[in-house]
């Protein structure tokens, strides 16, 4: 069998995808592709048009979209189901990965995140104001998220689900934050929910890491 996820490390997409992938307990071949680079491959792009990541082909079939790629995995190999087949939460799956992807990702990572840590980190240069509206959407999206939450020990019941995947990809980003972690620990459900899920071997597993700084311009 030929599976790569081809994919930036430090992209929460192809951490939602590699955390899958890790549940499943499947073996995989991983190939960096910097979306953010001016020169992305031409062959990466015969396979994503779009030039996002991630993208994973297995035995030649290519499928891009994170939410496709996830489903796909949990449907095409054994191991522990990632999706529920209650109706009800099923639904609820979908609701929460839709409201992190519309509304969580840019506030939680883009904005908090960013520029928080990861700019920082490159020696690029960092907006509080960028932080501070971040942290103001955050609230909004994790009382949300707050309220839709299961009281049982993941997000849609008892068993883990990709809802728990998606969210959490973004969460370890935010709380890598002091702000992101207080205001995590504010909503009580979440933040238990945060302290299990840290626990699954998975998330040490896939953990991106921090990235180097960029060398100075040296100027000739």
């Amino acid at each position: 069998m030929s599976l790569v996820l081809h994919g930036y490390r430090y992209s929460v997409y192809v951490r939602i995808a590699r955390l899958a992938l890790a549940e499943k307990g499947v073996a995989y071949e991983r190939v960096e592709v910097n979306p953010f680079s001016p020169d992305v491959p031409a062959a990466y792009l015969a396979l994503h048009p779009f030039g996002r990541v991630p993208t994973l082909v297995h035995d030649g079939f290519a499928l891009y979209e994170t939410g496709a790629i996830s489903r796909y995995i949990d449907r095409a190999f054994p191991g522990p189901k990632l999706q529920p087949e209650e109706a009800h939460a099923l639904a609820r799956m979908d609701q929460i990965i839709g409201v992190v992807d519309s509304y969580g990702y840019w506030p939680l990572v883009r904005q908090v995140f960013s520029h928080r840590v990861f700019r920082p980190a490159i020696g690029q240069a960092a907006d509080d104001g960028e932080v501070a509206l971040g942290l103001a959407g955050a609230a909004k999206v994790l009382a949300a998220l707050e309220a839709l939450a299961s009281p049982a020990a993941f997000l849609v019941g008892p068993t883990l689900s990709l809802a728990d995947l998606h969210l959490g990809a973004m969460i370890a980003y935010f709380t890598a934050t002091p702000e992101g972690a207080v205001l995590l620990d504010r909503h009580p459900r979440l933040a238990a929910w945060w302290r299990r899920l840290q626990m699954r071997p998975s998330l040490p597993a896939t953990a991106p890491g921090l990235p180097a700084p960029l060398p100075p311009v040296t100027q000739v």
